[in-house]
């Protein structure tokens, strides 16, 4: 069993910032990529950024310059530093993680989503 924990979300006002967390835990044998997608009130759920296990990153256009992804692997966690928000930047966030369990077989993995509001 692979759980996804995330924190960190909130209000904030427009240019402010917000860093999410996300940990995952239970029988995890390696984490390859790990990511943030989100989900605007009546759009689908778009990747924000992800980051291999090498620390590869990649961004969605509309966040680069923006939001900065990192991970620690030592503790299963990826964090998502988000700078100089904007009120389209509303959304329910979900991590994501490509988990390779203790017993199976690689597997895509969701946290429960955190809400993320930029208002003033």
């Amino acid at each position: 069993q692979v759980r996804l924990v995330e924190s960190g979300g909130g209000l904030v006002q427009p240019g402010g910032s917000l860093r999410l967390s996300c940990a995952a835990s239970g029988s995890i044998f390696s984490i390859n990529a790990m990511g943030w997608y989100r989900q605007a009130p009546g759009k689908e759920r778009e990747l924000a950024a992800d980051i291999t296990s090498g620390g590869s990153t990649n961004y969605a256009d509309s966040v680069k310059g923006r939001f900065t992804i990192s991970r620690d692997n030592t503790k299963n966690t990826v964090y998502l530093q988000m700078n100089s928000l904007k009120p389209d930047d509303t959304a329910v966030y979900y991590c994501n993680a490509a988990v390779v369990p203790t017993l199976g077989y690689k597997n895509n993995y969701w946290g429960q989503g955190i809400q993320v509001t930029v208002s003033s």
